[in-house]
Formats: C-alpha cells, sequence, structure tokens
C-alpha cells in the first residue's frame, strides 16, 4: 500500500459514533454508549500506539444546539482537544442520524439550521486548531434514506418517503459544504455511503432488471451531489471530494426471496472488492476511502486481511484508494438491544479507561500499516496506467 495524500495514516480508526432515535423514542449515544466522550484523550492515544494516526469520529449535533441558534460546546471541545494534543487527524462527522429534537426534518429549516451549525463547527475547528479539517457532513445519506424515510426503522420513522428524505440531506449537505468552504477553503469533505452489489437469484431470474435498478441506486447520493441527477437540488462536480464507501460482509446479496440472502465470496455472483471499487473510480474520478468496514468476533482479523488484499490489488490497477477505516474500532453495545458487539481492535475500558486489545487484529494491522506491500512497489516501478485497462489485465 502507498501513502495517503489526504490521510496521515493508510489504515484508519472509526469512532461509532450514531445518535439517532430508535422506533421506541429512546435517542441513542454510541460516544457515551462506549465511554469514547470521557476516554477520548487515551482512545486516541491507544490507536496512535498501533499506527493509527487519522480517525473518523462524531460531534453530536443534539447536544451542541439544544436550543436554536444556541451552540454549546462542552460535549465536543475535549474532544477536539484531544485529538489535537495527541497528534492525531480526524475526520467528523456532522451528522451521524441524529438531529435537535426541536427540528423538523421535512422543513426547509432542517437546511438552514444544519447548514449554520455545520459552518460554527467549522469556524471552531479552524480556530482551535489551524489544521486543514476533513468533514462528513451526513453519514450514509442512502441508508439513513432508506432506513428513516422508507422501511420506519430509526427516526424519522416514515414509510415511503424516502426519495423525499434522500433529496432534503442532499439539500442540507450541500448547503454546508458552501458555508464551511466560505470560512475555510481548505476544507475537504468525504462522502461515507454503502458499496453494494444486488443480482438476482438464480432461482428467480425474472428479478434481473429490479435487482440492477436496486444496485445501481446506491449511486444516487453522488449523482444528487454531482448534479447529474435531480439538478434542481443544487449538485455541481465540485461537491463530489472524496468518496468514501462503506462495505461489510453483508454487502452483497440476492433480491427478493423471504429475506436478503447473503452472497459468499465463493459464489459466481460475487464480485470482488477491487472490481466494485474499479467500477465507482471509472464513474467518478475521485480519490476514494474505504470510509467503513469491519466484521465481529473472530471474523474481524480475516475480513481486515480480506479487505486489505482486495485494496492492495485496486492500487495495483492505480485506482487511487486513500485509506481503509476499521469501523468500529471499538466494541460497542448493540443498537437494539445494547448487547456487547465484539467488533473493533480495542474493547471497553478499565476504570483508568485503558482498553483491551484484540490481537489478531492488531497483527494485521502491523503487517499492512506500514505501506510496504507490493501494489506500492508496482506503482513505483511501472510506468502509469489508464486504470480501466489495468483493472482488465
Amino acid at each position: 500500500m502507498n501513502k495517503s495524500d489526504a490521510f496521515q495514516s493508510f489504515v484508519l480508526g472509526g469512532f461509532e459514533c450514531s445518535s439517532h432515535r430508535r422506533a421506541d423514542g429512546r435517542r441513542l449515544d454510541l460516544i457515551a454508549g462506549t465511554q469514547h466522550d470521557r476516554w477520548a484523550a487515551s482512545d486516541y492515544a491507544q490507536l496512535r500506539a498501533h499506527g493509527i494516526r487519522t480517525m473518523r469520529d462524531g460531534i453530536r449535533w443534539h447536544l451542541v444546539e439544544p436550543t436554536p441558534g444556541s451552540y454549546d460546546w462542552s460535549s465536543f471541545l475535549p474532544m477536539l482537544h484531544a485529538a489535537r494534543d495527541a497528534g492525531v487527524q480526524v475526520i467528523w462527522d456532522l451528522c451521524h442520524y441524529g438531529w435537535p429534537d426541536d427540528i423538523d426534518i421535512w422543513r426547509p429549516e432542517f437546511v438552514d439550521r444544519f447548514a449554520r451549525y455545520a459552518v460554527e463547527v467549522a469556524r471552531l475547528i479552524r480556530d482551535e486548531t489551524g489544521e486543514v479539517p476533513i468533514y462528513c457532513p451526513i453519514n450514509e445519506v442512502s441508508f439513513w434514506s432508506w432506513a428513516g424515510g422508507d422501511k420506519g426503522h430509526i427516526h424519522p420513522l416514515t414509510y415511503g418517503r424516502g426519495w423525499e428524505l434522500k433529496h432534503q440531506l442532499i439539500r442540507a449537505t450541500i448547503a454546508a459544504i458552501e458555508l464551511i468552504r466560505n470560512i475555510e477553503p481548505r476544507s475537504r469533505f468525504i462522502t461515507a455511503e454503502p458499496l453494494i452489489n444486488v443480482v438476482a437469484h438464480p432461482d428467480r431470474p425474472h428479478d434481473k432488471d429490479e435487482a440492477e435498478a436496486y444496485r445501481r441506486a446506491q449511486f444516487q447520493t453522488c449523482d444528487m451531489l454531482t448534479g447529474e441527477l435531480w439538478p434542481g437540488l443544487g449538485g455541481r462536480a465540485e461537491y463530489l471530494d472524496i468518496v468514501g464507501l462503506n462495505y461489510y460482509e453483508k454487502n452483497q446479496w440476492y433480491l427478493g426471496g423471504e429475506g436478503p440472502e447473503v452472497i459468499h465470496p465463493d459464489s459466481p455472483h460475487y464480485r470482488p472488492l477491487h472490481d466494485l471499487l474499479g467500477e465507482v473510480y471509472l464513474r467518478y474520478g475521485r480519490p476514494m476511502l474505504i470510509s467503513e468496514t469491519g466484521a465481529e468476533g473472530d471474523k474481524r482479523g480475516p475480513w481486515l486481511e480480506a479487505v486489505c488484499d482486495e485494496v492492495d490489488m485496486a492500487l495495483a490497477a492505480h485506482i487511487p484508494i486513500e485509506g481503509v477505516c476499521l469501523y468500529p474500532v471499538l466494541d460497542y453495545p448493540g443498537w437494539d438491544n445494547d448487547r456487547h458487539c465484539p467488533t473493533g481492535l480495542l474493547g471497553l475500558p478499565d476504570i483508568n479507561g485503558h482498553r483491551p486489545v484484540y490481537a489478531p487484529m492488531a497483527s494485521v494491522l502491523r503487517r499492512w500499516q506500514p505501506h510496504t506491500r507490493v501494489s506500492s512497489m508496482r506503482i513505483a516501478a511501472d510506468d502509469p496506467t489508464d486504470s480501466a485497462s489495468a483493472l482488465s489485465r
């Protein structure tokens, strides 16, 4: 693997920071649930010791703006200072599914409020750090539109309004980017959208067209940002910067049946990750980031190893992958039932904030973090080639 131009380390760590309300009305706060708010300085230091110098982390909008236009930074400043003092780089999620209770997400005021909040965050980060900031304005627009707008799983708990919610979130993203760039032109932005493959089951060939339409829907968010789709939303090419892609073991499935049936890697219908990445690069021509990836339990180490192998193949084909973000990097309490989800490099903290290390994953990191894999040597030795022809070899 080669050194990233945008990030301080190629393998990143992502802190679970969801803050939405569930269907039962309970608001989640995974930053508090993992005690990351209490032990941010220790968490950053532990990750840095494993070579992770760039991280995804979140700002809890509902805590920062408890009343309209009034900003309380007490939940965020300690984390910002801890990152600055630890010498680590953070990609800040401005909205990870959650928003203040007084806002109606369907009204135009949501867009205005989010943009004003975003620019206040950017002003604070500029004044406190002076570093080039990187933001993820709204996490997983596609998933949120589906889960909250179409299926009623999370707030706003509606059905059949996914398109409407997606449009609203895109408007808010564009407005935030515009205002942030006005006060800090150096700012960088990532998306964090699911990377999927959906095909018709061999027993249901009549689902072929529907499955392909579902698969292609994954590009809607980026197409809206660039203005290729629904240009009336205000999208332009410059709103798409680093294309962040979230990829997990269940991101390839057969359409229909009694429920999603995962396509396994040994299936002829499975598409290798490097092939999926090549398609995205050919579509947008932007640098890319695996903005989330990970597995649970004993699968953690092998999954990360497999993802890194695939990314290495993409790099060898001159596909510009800026990094791989291990997500979540901490074990966390599950959304629905608070069960312990063993997904992280680090576990739950002791009374001094020290977290146990999952050794198999640490071993994988030692092999991949130094950026000495074969792809780097190939890229340095070979003449530059077009990525499409490189992928076809």
